[in-house]
């Protein structure tokens, strides 16, 4: 009888533990307001913050930046919800969303762009296919725009 016991308590641990493992797999790591931090950040999964980061950011995962939130440094992630301020490069695999209250001061590298009525970017933006050609190492920004700039001037005359 007592084996009985300690089995299923032994069960119950290892069945929680495994719970646990893959509960953090949906977890959004989150920076909460009146938090500062100074430095890189690297994340695996979704990022949510309100607070401060003055640094890099990067996460395979989504970010989100809150009202509160303020990211001065260059960010790299898999898709983007501003709402808060930005100072720096963001290069965004898919869909970056700016909401009415952001406020962007940088360059843009996207995959696809959303823009709120209300929302702030002052900035160049690099749009389409080239962000799959950056996150494989194969063009750099300044080689793109230029490629844009011949585009568009053959276009104009």
């Amino acid at each position: 009888m007592s084996n009985k016991k300690e089995l299923s308590l032994y069960t119950l641990i290892h069945s929680n533990m495994a719970k646990n493992i893959q509960d953090d797999a949906h977890v959004v790591n989150q920076i909460k307001s009146g938090t500062y931090i100074e430095g890189a950040i690297k994340a695996s999964g979704d990022i949510r913050i309100d607070g401060t980061l003055k640094g890099t950011l990067h996460t395979e995962g989504k970010l989100v930046i809150g009202t509160s939130g303020q990211i001065d440094g260059d960010i790299t992630c898999q898709s983007a919800e501003i709402h808060g301020v930005v100072n720096g490069k963001i290069t965004v695999n898919e869909l970056l969303s700016l909401k009415g209250s952001c406020k962007l001061l940088g360059d843009i590298v996207i995959g696809r762009l959303a823009i709120e009525p209300g929302a702030q970017f002052s900035g160049s933006c690099v749009m389409g296919n080239a962000v799959k050609g950056l996150y494989n190492g194969q063009e750099s920004t300044k080689e793109r725009r230029s490629e844009i700039r011949q585009t568009a001037d053959q276009a104009i005359s």
